[in-house]
């Protein structure tokens, strides 16, 4: 899979939020795990998916730089 780099969240160092397009139509989110027990029963994830969270910020700037794709 090869990513594009499409909106990162603005802080220093490479461990910020940050959003990829993928060569498969996909997009990837970089993001701080989600572990709280209460938050994951609320979800309900199916085996081999995780959870992150993002500052809507970076969303936004995501959604903008894609565009219509």
């Amino acid at each position: 899979m090869k990513l594009r780099l499409i909106a990162r969240s603005g802080c220093s160092g490479g461990t910020c939020p940050t959003a990829y397009v993928t060569d498969r139509g996909t997009a990837v989110v970089q993001g701080s795990v989600i572990l709280d027990d209460e938050t994951l029963a609320q979800l309900n994830l199916p085996a081999g998916e995780a959870a992150v969270e993002v500052p809507l910020a970076l969303l936004r700037a995501a959604a903008q730089e894609v565009g219509g794709e």
